[in-house]
């Protein structure tokens, strides 16, 4: 069992209390508010210009993040038997990834770039799960902005993998990858894709099915994606995150990013580790609610930083287009226009989560807002009571 010291040292509940709002002045709610040393914390410069309190219920902000500091995810002290008791897989159940165990809810809540509210501590690194999914379409959206990855393209094309060999495999587009179409079915790294649970629930795909006709969560075919991004990049993807994505964007928590015991592939006579998808068997990104944000609020930017190109708008935007076997799904990012994803929570919101939406990356542009919640249950409530108190922009 792995795990990571606490970087900060925050005890507070919610960072509201002494908060700058319009014209220097400070909002107090109530007496039992904490101050966090992230309050008013500028991530990013490069937005819509405005008070980041324009339009914002301070006090109802404040009840909204101390309630979601208050519903701890039970259990998480103990990673190993934590997943074992959330993967309902019959079979194929060997974690074969690193584990981290979790130190309970932290979060933050990002409006006009600036943090507005903060609990637990937002700088300590926690399992990602399958939010991890939407940050392996931001590596995916290097590629394509280097010319390597063309969405409609077979993958086979680019990349020379057995899995893509036979009449199924090279009709598997790299938009079938990462829109969860790909309908492949086979074994990668002592996986088999049957084994994934999660796979079934939707009750689309088809066994031996064409790509693009069924969607299915599946945790080997994401792998997949992971596998050939590896081998298109030429060198391990966190190394790809890390020099495009992460320096641009100033994430400065101790983020890292896990394979299998056994996830790696020989390039060039070199042994390249593979990451994972999730954390289904363990690995997958581990990163703080506050780099987590940061990326949230890159694609609310559309890709750019502080003025500056980080991805290009176009990817911002395939990211977010429905797919078309899944209109609440894009390229690994949830969609909720149709509200089927967080009922009450605002169609304007697309979001990255695992766990069932126990880490969750909320991105709102109608609201110019960014909520990146780790291990706080009931998380809709979150999303609800916050845009509530966020009024969208003018």
């Amino acid at each position: 069992m792995n795990s990571m010291n606490d970087m900060s040292g925050i005890n507070g509940i919610v960072g509201m209390g002494g908060m700058s709002g319009p014209g220097g002045a400070e909002h107090v709610v109530d007496g039992d508010a904490v101050t966090s040393r992230h309050d008013g914390e500028v991530l990013e410069r490069g937005g819509r210009p405005g008070d980041a309190w324009e339009g914002v219920d301070a006090a109802a902000l404040a009840r909204a993040v101390r309630a979601q500091a208050g519903r701890p995810v039970p259990g998480i002290a103990d990673m190993a038997s934590y997943l074992t008791a959330q993967v309902s897989d019959a079979s194929h159940r060997e974690v074969v990834g690193p584990l981290l165990d979790g130190r309970g809810p932290g979060g933050v809540v990002v409006r006009r770039g600036t943090v507005i509210a903060a609990w637990g501590d937002p700088t300590r690194a926690e399992m990602a799960f399958s939010a991890t999914k939407s940050v392996l379409s931001l590596v995916a959206g290097v590629a394509f902005d280097d010319g390597k990855l063309r969405l409609d393209e077979p993958v086979a094309e680019s990349v020379e993998l057995p899995q893509f060999a036979g009449p199924h495999g090279r009709a598997i587009t790299w938009r079938h990858l990462l829109d969860q179409t790909s309908q492949w079915e086979g074994e990668l790294w002592g996986k088999p894709t049957w084994a994934d649970a999660q796979s079934t629930r939707e009750g689309t795909e088809s066994a031996g099915g064409p790509p693009g006709e069924g969607w299915a969560y599946n945790d080997v075919r994401v792998n997949l994606t992971a596998l050939a991004l590896t081998v298109l990049s030429g060198r391990a993807l966190p190394e790809v995150l890390r020099e495009r994505v992460m320096t641009a964007i100033g994430a400065v928590g101790d983020w890292s990013w896990h394979g299998y015991r056994n996830s790696v592939v020989d390039l060039d006579g070199a042994r390249v580790p593979v990451v994972s998808g999730g954390a289904h068997w363990g690995g997958g990104l581990w990163i703080s609610a506050l780099d987590l944000a940061r990326i949230g609020q890159l694609c609310l930017r559309g890709g750019e930083w502080d003025g500056q190109g980080v991805l290009s708008r176009r990817w911002i935007e395939e990211l977010w287009t429905p797919c078309g076997a899944k209109p609440n799904y894009g390229l690994s990012w949830w969609l909720n226009d149709d509200r089927t994803v967080w009922p009450r929570a605002p169609r304007t919101g697309r979001c990255a989560r695992g766990n069932g939406g126990n880490h969750l990356l909320w991105v709102d542009p109608a609201r110019d807002l960014v909520i990146a919640s780790r291990w706080g249950a009931e998380v809709e409530d979150l999303l609800v009571e916050v845009s509530k108190a966020v009024a969208p922009l003018a």
